[in-house]
């Protein structure tokens, strides 16, 4: 079913915002998988800057770095640092896994685990058939945030208060109870094991982002 028409609405501002908000989400997701000469020939870079700068200054300074980093690079060494962070082949340098953060154990398939697929269920998320990874991978959890984000603006923009409530409230259940929790050391990793540039501005971008969305919910119940 189409969103409802805004062009003529007096908010249109605000609801672009939060269009940017979740469509910077989505971006984000996608490049936590393998990169490829994909990221660049569908402008994927372009369109962070231009969701950014509709949400924040400082955002939109991070994401400008992205595209040109991805452009100096040789491809074999973003794949390289890719492989470093999240793959090893020894002990990957900044696992993408919530249970290895949250459980200190350096472990996978941890109780959080249990926990986020548990909120995936309550937000009607599910994982691709074609996703071959875990279920809290930063990837799957940015595309549950993601998901969060544009149904709560739906129905906020379609006047469906009590929906848009459940969503706001189960996005801040995410980020403060599991997403919030462990994405800070991750990226705290992933940006002092960087060897390129496009993985540092790409662990400063989901931090300031991550963060600004929790600030939306700070200090209510």
């Amino acid at each position: 079913m189409p969103g409802p028409d805004l062009r003529d609405d007096p908010r249109l501002p605000e609801a672009e915002r939060d269009a940017a908000r979740s469509d910077l989400c989505r971006y984000l997701a996608a490049c936590y998988y393998e990169p490829g000469p994909e990221f660049a020939e569908e402008r994927l870079f372009d369109s962070m800057v231009a969701a950014a700068a509709r949400i924040d200054h400082g955002l939109a300074e991070i994401a400008a770095r992205l595209g040109p980093a991805f452009a100096t690079s040789a491809l074999q060494d973003l794949l390289v640092d890719y492989t470093r962070l999240f793959l090893g082949p020894a002990q990957a340098l900044a696992q993408p896994y919530a249970s290895v953060w949250l459980s200190g154990e350096q472990q996978v398939m941890q109780g959080s685990t249990l926990d986020v697929q548990s909120l995936y269920a309550q937000g009607g998320f599910e994982i691709a058939d074609d996703f071959r990874d875990l279920p809290d991978h930063v990837a799957a959890e940015l595309e549950f945030l993601y998901l969060l984000i544009n149904r709560g603006n739906e129905a906020r923009w379609s006047g469906r208060s009590a929906e848009q409530a459940g969503f706001e409230a189960l996005e801040r259940r995410f980020l403060g109870e599991h997403l919030g929790r462990w994405v800070g050391p991750f990226l705290l990793a992933m940006h002092e094991g960087a060897r390129t540039g496009f993985y540092e501005a790409l662990a400063e971008l989901t931090e300031r982002f991550v963060r600004l969305e929790a600030t939306r919910y700070a200090g209510t119940a």
